[in-house]
């Protein structure tokens, strides 16, 4: 797809994150829809398979990865590694043996800095870890319950 979003990104990082775009695309599971938003390209589950939609606006669909491209770094925000432990767990000792250093991470966001270097393999087998269906019990696990998030 072309979104108006690509022609935002700076020609430094552009062909950088086209790749991490294509490693999240070829690597999610059936069932998520990709659409662009504000702050970049969304792959939420679509109202049609949750119609509760998210919590916040009941009348978007469900988030799961966002990419954006951010002033220092390209930014993949996975909501999985945000809400199932094991998930977040499994990464950053995945990361930690590949690249032989923690990754750059906030609660749901990874950040990537080095645009030679991304970890798109690492990426993809993320993405393919978690279906629609998976994603919609962590959430009404994690969020629609008032539990934790860990």
């Amino acid at each position: 797809m072309q979104y108006d979003y690509f022609e935002r990104i700076d020609p430094e990082r552009h062909d950088a994150f086209l790749s991490l775009y294509q490693a999240v695309k070829e690597h999610l599971p059936e069932g998520f829809m990709e659409h662009e938003g504000p702050y970049g390209i969304n792959f939420s589950v679509p109202l049609e398979t949750y119609p509760q939609g998210y919590h916040c606006d009941p009348k978007q669909p469900l988030p799961f990865i966002t990419l954006a491209a951010q002033k220092s770094h390209l930014a993949l925000y996975h909501m999985g590694v945000y809400a199932q432990k094991d998930l977040l767990d499994w990464f950053t000792t995945a990361y930690q043996e590949q690249y032989k250093r923690k990754p750059d991470m906030g609660k749901s966001c990874i950040r990537m800095k080095k645009y030679n270097d991304l970890p798109l393999e690492l990426i993809g087998t993320l993405c393919s870890k978690m279906t629609p269906e998976a994603w919609i019990a962590c959430y009404e696990a994690a969020f629609r319950s008032g539990g934790g998030n860990k």
